[in-house]
């Protein structure tokens, strides 16, 4: 069992659309620390699976640490997807969910800062626990689109609203609906994006979507820097599992270069079969490395290379800029140097 895993009572489920529910769950008091997050991330829920024992999909917190005490995921039903209908066919106030510890990087980078956030239907659950941070915890000014099939696909309509009403000069909502405008457009996206050029933008939605805001921003000439998209997809590995043991098959490919590692407070000297993920090789030796996903999506096994030089298969969650200051992530690394330094330190 993955040590950032826990039972966590369902509190409340709170219906948000005909095909969306919130969850809200009851953190005990001795979890509280671990389960402390940023607006933005997301929970990794285990759903119980009758072909495979059980699968891991990764669901957004829709609340704000600056406002609620309780963590809140947001479910949208997928058609053909099997945990979401899943989730919202079965969970009750009550239910107990196994869910990893809080993880993403699709966070605010201050909340004092302007923002424009894009959302298209089920994407408006990150965007709602940044807005809320921002216009609570922070200064900035907040401009929405949401973009949904109809007025009835509108997830939080009630929330969003309560807060153009609260906070009538810092929050800007428009909701682009698909039955009224059509699906959005380059060209009216970017008339949309022109007054807010300025501000820093996150967006989450569909992949065409996305394509579609990216277009824009880049029309306006947005710098790619203050852009944070957020993706959602399945996790082909489960890290509710124990992770598979591949020490024995790296051994037979090659050398080893030679591997210091700094984390939480302690240095390990190891050995670093080159076809060996960093990831898996602190596993097999007992090392805790922080990590969900081990796709390159979530972030949360980021590193510093302080020395030597290493490879990544995938970089989703890293920017350029990031690589450039030697941080790699170590579900993907593979070594390239001879010596290797590598320091958890984010």
């Amino acid at each position: 069992m993955n040590p950032r895993a826990h039972r966590i009572k369902v509190l409340d489920v709170i219906v948000e659309t005909a095909d969306a529910v919130s969850l809200v769950f009851d953190t005990p008091g001795d979890l509280a620390a671990r389960f402390a997050y940023a607006p933005g991330q997301f929970l990794t829920v285990e759903v119980p699976s009758e072909r495979t024992g059980s699968v891991a999909r990764c669901y957004s917190l829709s609340s704000s640490p600056h406002c609620e005490d309780r963590l809140t995921i947001t479910v949208k039903r997928t058609r053909g997807g099997y945990a979401s209908n899943w989730l919202c066919d079965n969970i009750t106030a009550g239910s107990i969910l196994t869910v990893l510890e809080p993880s993403g990087t699709f966070t605010p980078r201050s909340l004092h800062r302007d923002v424009v956030l894009f959302a298209g239907g089920s994407g408006i659950t990150p965007i709602m626990s940044i807005i809320k941070s921002v216009l609570i915890g922070g200064i900035g000014a907040v401009v929405v689109l949401y973009a949904n099939r109809d007025a009835e696909s509108i997830i939080f309509a009630a929330g969003l609203r309560e807060l153009a009403q609260r906070f009538p000069q810092r929050l800007s909502v428009t909701h682009w609906l698909e039955s009224e405008c059509g699906l959005p457009t380059v060209d009216r996206l970017a008339a949309w994006a022109r007054p807010h050029r300025g501000h820093d933008v996150y967006l989450c939605g569909p992949e065409e979507f996305m394509r579609a805001v990216h277009a824009a921003l880049d029309r306006l000439g947005v710098p790619e820097s203050v852009v944070r998209q957020e993706d959602y997809r399945s996790l082909t590995d489960n890290p509710f599992e124990s992770p598979t043991r591949r020490a024995a098959a790296a051994q037979a490919n090659g050398d080893h270069p030679a591997l210091t590692v700094e984390i939480d407070g302690q240095i390990h000297r190891l050995r670093w079969p080159r076809q060996q993920k960093l990831l898996d090789l602190l596993l097999d030796h007992g090392i805790d490395a922080p990590y969900v996903c081990r796709e390159s999506a979530c972030g949360t096994c980021v590193c510093s290379v302080k020395r030597g030089r290493t490879r990544m298969l995938v970089r989703e969650a890293l920017i350029d800029d990031e690589l450039a200051q030697g941080l790699t992530l170590a579900c993907q690394t593979l070594p390239e140097s001879d010596e290797l330094h590598i320091v958890f330190d984010q």
